[in-house]
């Protein structure tokens, strides 16, 4: 995504050639030759790879949504379907989805495109969703003190779909709720409507 280019994690970058040793012996461990064609560039890219993926780690997601502005908007905002990647921590599977955010400000609202930039910084890291889901709804919190904050993520997991259940379409759902959200039904109401459209 447009913007997370920026980072790259500088830790793959200092650790190329071990990280690139390690994924040469993980291939033979796992029975493969190392020396045939296919799979001779295989540990540089995988490194490459990691330096992308892994760029959460390099940036705190509250500087990601940078410059906010005084707006007296006090009104419910939603960016919806914003498409996510990212790695499950107990498998190192990748996992995948959408995020929902809505909130109501006070006085205080972020670029649009700053949301979209901080799932990708709370995204590109060893992950679970659930706190994926808490940490953007606290942020949001936290950096924009709004009336009320809704996250919504929907996941599709890997560990889930290829391995173990094997149960290929299952989607995880898992919410936020800060403010307003928490206490009026009807506000959780109108985000989860505004969503579904």
């Amino acid at each position: 995504m447009a913007g997370m280019k920026d980072y790259v994690n500088a830790a793959v970058g200092s650790n190329r050639e071990k990280i690139e040793f390690h994924v040469k012996e993980i291939l033979k461990l796992i029975g493969e030759d190392v020396e045939r064609e296919g799979l001779l560039e295989t540990p540089a890219r995988v490194t490459r790879m990691y330096e992308e993926i892994f760029a959460g780690y390099e940036v705190d997601p509250r500087d990601v949504l940078g410059v906010t502005f005084d707006e007296q908007h006090e009104e419910l905002v939603i960016v919806k379907d914003i498409v996510f990647y990212s790695q499950c921590e107990h498998h190192m599977a990748p996992f995948f989805g959408k995020v929902h955010i809505g909130y109501i400000p006070s006085g205080k609202i972020a670029g649009l495109s700053k949301l979209a930039r901080l799932v990708e910084a709370v995204t590109r890291k060893l992950q679970v969703q659930e706190r994926i889901t808490s940490q953007i709804a606290d942020i949001l919190a936290e950096t924009l003190s709004p009336h009320g904050v809704m996250v919504v993520v929907e996941g599709e997991h890997l560990c889930m779909c290829a391995r173990g259940v094997k149960k290929p379409g299952s989607k995880t759902i898992t919410s936020a709720v800060r403010g307003q959200f928490h206490r009026n039904a009807a506000a959780r109401a109108e985000f989860m409507a505004l969503i579904r459209d």
